[in-house]
C-alpha cells in the first residue's frame, strides 16, 4: 500500500506521456496512406477504379440521361490505392494525407450500392433497347 502511494505521487508531479490530442494533432502513423480525393472536373467516367476497387469503397450511379455521379466511402476503403493506379486520366484520383471526414458526412452507404446497382441496370437495358431498335 505504501508503494503505491508513492508511485501516485510521483505521478501527479510527473510530465504527462499521453499526447495532448485536441490542442496537438497526433501524429499520422508510419507508412500511413491517407485518403483518396476525387476531381469531378478531370473526370471521363470510364468507371475502371470502381472495376478494381477490392472492398467496393467507389461506386458510380448512372442518371437516366446516361451521365454518371461519383461516390466514395472512405470509411469502407483500405486505402490501396488500386483506384489511383488504374484511373487513365493523372489527378483525377490521388491519395493524400488527410483525414477522412466526420462519418455522418458519408451517405447511407447500403441504400447508395442499392441504387447504384438499379441504376447501371436500368442504363445498360435502356442502351439495349436503343440498340434494338430500327433505324437507330
Amino acid at each position: 500500500m505504501k508503494e503505491m502511494l508513492i508511485e501516485t505521487i510521483k505521478n501527479l508531479f510527473s510530465k504527462p506521456v499521453t499526447v495532448k490530442y485536441p490542442q496537438e494533432p497526433s501524429p499520422p502513423p508510419p507508412n500511413y496512406r491517407g485518403l483518396i480525393v476525387y476531381k469531378e472536373e478531370l473526370c471521363i467516367f470510364c468507371t475502371k477504379c470502381e472495376m478494381v476497387c477490392p472492398p467496393g469503397a467507389i461506386r458510380f450511379t448512372y442518371q437516366e440521361d446516361g451521365s454518371k455521379k461519383f461516390h466514395y466511402n472512405p470509411y469502407l476503403c483500405i486505402y490501396c490505392g488500386e483506384c489511383v493506379r488504374a484511373c487513365p486520366k493523372p489527378g483525377c484520383l490521388t491519395q493524400v494525407e488527410e483525414i477522412a471526414p466526420p462519418e455522418s458526412s458519408v451517405p447511407d452507404w447500403d441504400e447508395l450500392e442499392k441504387r447504384a446497382e438499379e441504376s447501371k441496370k436500368a442504363f445498360l437495358k435502356a442502351k439495349a433497347v436503343a440498340k434494338k431498335k430500327p433505324g437507330s
